[in-house]
């Protein structure tokens, strides 16, 4: 009971007894230590003060103590026990912290009170390294686990012990320390800077505003044992950027924005307190300018602020409504959400919260008030809620896919006359074919939902289709853009029939041909100006010409999946010849299906994959917001007032002071993809490119 579970990470430790049992030991010693220190601690000042609520409170926290370690050993009631056990050492290290004099200090209780203090939090650190070296932790999404919620509402409570003021003070700091262990355990971008400026600020600057000779040990031994696992697992932690924020991302369409309450009062109140710097004359010719200019600064940032994070519950709720009208086992909300445009959104909108966040830097600095307590804790509180919200956004915006729509052609011919162009079929083989070409029309559809990728169309002709028609369907499909405004992050087109052989070009009606080249310059004319790509996938006789030719490609970024039908690896007398639609049936099964067992690098194989990128292929990254992105998304969402905010965000996110590491990474990506393409190559939509 003595050793601190959480219900956030489990423990999967071995049985028999072993070296790691034995170093697992620490924890349980750790918190023998605390509670020994806690006793002499409490006893040392009764003994010294003669105060006899001091030896009520000790008293009463070892009859709790005794009734945690009854309902844990005797009635199985581990929760309830845990739950005292916490709440009551967070409450009575909080008297240790405030109950101090220098009185003490010389007392050899009170000196081995505080090594035994400073023990357990090493011991604390060192188990928890340990259980993560040893790879025993079962990570779980969550914001604060039981045992630190208990803790720190121990702690703040017994801050009621001291005047008013003081005790709010201490409960904002508390609260800060609580969005702080958050902000480390999502991960955040900005989370290491905010537990920098805490320190800083809690041991330089907070206890002396109050007036508290606080017991740094005491308080050194709380706050590192609360925040001493959320920092190792900044590093350690294996869950992915989607996975951390499952709290959030599943919670209620009421809850979250009910959530905005606490941020829009916060914010507030630390405006407010900042005000009060007003009153400080000394420099007011700097100080009223100053504040009424940042102020403004201020206010217009946290406007724009509210109105994204509402814009984004919005936005989440929509996708949450989609998901769960067709939830199936394979489908993830992330797949809804990038589908949806929330990446495009949440790349906008970290910039604004960044700014957010820059206004609360800025104003704290000119309005900073070293001797008010309750300022300080403010901006301590308010800093990691807005660096959660970036957080929240930067993650987003960087592991949800780019939008993507796709098209399908399907010509089910497979006899030509000498001049090449395609004729009907006997009546024999009508059928036959018709229920290939039904099964790959439905393949692709798969494709299409699995992976939620908006369908343009599944055309299907067995008469042909002219040249002019193709050109038209193609032309209309190129031009497609996003609810939001921008164009697809890609667009994939999928073509199966028959084609030249020597050229790959596709046979149409009429005699009739398109050719790579007439796809590529259609292609050029749409995209100019924009960096989406183009995928296509052809499961055709022919498709290696223009897979050869693609790898030859300059200043685009194409991808062409091909297939083989080797017709002279199969035994005659057998007649299990390869046809169209097979490698469709295979490729599908292997991108949607993710127990597919399917190897492509098998010898032998008759159907065989084989894929062709551009040579900036590895260049590619999803759609950033451009300026007029950016503008339309403000004209959009925000009153003409913050317009003149568009510029000026626009032109700080666009510096890159990073340009000659990205030029480098990118020269050694188009070296890797050119000299060692590797067998199969993810487009980042979930979709799969295979050679065999």
């Amino acid at each position: 009971m003595a050793q601190e579970e959480e219900e956030g990470l489990t423990v999967d430790g071995p049985k028999e007894v072993d070296m790691f049992t034995s170093v697992r030991c620490l924890g349980y010693l750790s918190s023998v230590n605390l509670l020994v220190a806690v006793c002499i601690g409490m006893y040392v000042r009764w003994e010294v003060t003669e105060e006899p609520m001091i030896l009520v409170i000790f008293i009463l926290g070892l009859f709790v103590l005794g009734i945690a370690s009854i309902l844990h050993y005797y009635f199985a009631m581990e929760k309830a026990s845990r739950s005292l056990f916490h709440l009551w050492f967070g409450f009575l290290i909080g008297l240790l912290c405030f109950l101090n004099s220098p009185t003490l200090d010389l007392n050899i209780k009170e000196v081995v009170t505080n090594y035994l203090l400073l023990a357990s939090v090493i011991m604390k650190a060192v188990w928890a390294f340990t259980e993560r070296i040893c790879s025993s932790i079962r990570y779980k999404p969550t914001l604060l686990t039981s045992a630190e919620l208990l803790e720190l509402l121990g702690f703040g409570i017994a801050s009621t012990t001291m005047l008013l003021e003081k005790s709010a003070a201490i409960i904002g700091l508390v609260v800060a320390l609580g969005a702080l262990i958050v902000d480390l355990r999502m991960k955040s971008l900005l989370a290491l800077p905010n537990l920098v400026s805490f320190a800083l600020v809690t041991s330089l600057v907070f206890f002396q505003a109050l007036g508290i000779n606080a017991n740094p040990y005491a308080l050194g031994c709380y706050m590192g044992r609360l925040l001493c696992e959320p920092m190792l697992d900044v590093y350690f932690s294996g869950l992915g950027s989607s996975e951390r924020w499952v709290p959030v991302l599943s919670m209620g369409k009421v809850w979250r924005r009910l959530s905005l309450l606490p941020l829009c009062l916060m914010e507030l109140t630390f405006f407010v307190l900042a005000a009060l710097k007003l009153g400080h004359l000394e420099l007011w010719y700097l100080v009223i300018p100053g504040f009424c200019l940042f102020g403004l600064f201020w206010s217009i940032c946290h406007i724009i602020l509210v109105i994204t994070i509402w814009g984004f519950h919005t936005k989440l709720t929509e996708c949450q409504k989609a998901w769960q009208a067709q939830r199936s086992g394979s489908r993830s909300l992330n797949q809804v959400m990038a589908s949806r445009g929330i990446r495009h959104f949440c790349l906008i909108s970290e910039r604004l919260v960044f700014f957010s966040m820059l206004s609360t830097v800025v104003l704290g600095a000119v309005s900073w008030q070293p001797s008010n307590g309750l300022f300080l804790s403010a901006l301590l509180v308010v800093l990691p809620l807005e660096s959660l919200t970036h957080g929240l956004f930067h993650e987003l915006g960087g592991c949800l896919g780019g939008t993507c729509v796709g098209y399908a052609l399907v010509i089910p011919t497979a006899y030509c006359s000498p001049d090449g162009q395609p004729t009907l079929l006997p009546p024999e083989h009508v059928q036959q074919l018709n229920l290939r070409s039904t099964g790959m029309l439905n393949n692709v559809q798969r494709l299409f939902s699995h992976h939620m990728i908006q369908t343009f169309g599944c055309d299907y002709s067995t008469s042909g289709v002219t040249l002019e028609a193709v050109l038209a369907k193609l032309r209309s499909f190129l031009e497609l853009r996003t609810e939001d405004g921008p164009r697809h992050d890609t667009y994939l087109i999928f073509y199966s029939g028959h084609t030249h052989k020597g050229t790959g070009a596709w046979a149409l009606a009429g005699g009739e041909s398109l050719h790579l080249a007439q796809l590529l310059e259609l292609w050029k004319e749409k995209n100019a100006g924009h960096f989406s790509r183009l995928i296509l996938v052809l499961d055709t006789e022919n498709s290696l010409p223009w897979v050869k030719e693609v790898r030859r490609l300059e200043g685009v970024y194409i991808a062409v999946q091909g297939a083989e039908l080797s017709v002279t690896r199969v035994d005659p007398e057998a007649g299990d010849l390869p046809y169209l639609g097979d490698f469709t049936h295979e490729w599908v099964e292997f991108n949607c299906n993710p127990e597919s067992d399917t190897q492509w690098s098998e010898k032998g194989r008759t159907v065989a994959a084989v894929y062709g990128v551009s040579k900036r292929w590895s260049d590619y990254t999803l759609h950033l917001p451009t300026g007029s992105d950016v503008a339309k998304h403000w004209k959009t969402n925000f009153p003409k007032a913050t317009y003149p905010m568009v510029h000026l965000s626009d032109w700080c996110c666009g510096l890159n002071l990073f340009w000659l590491c990205s030029v480098c990474l990118r020269c050694f990506r188009r070296c890797k993809l050119a000299w060692f393409p590797p067998a199969v190559l993810d487009t980042g939509l979930g979709i799969k490119l295979v050679n065999s």
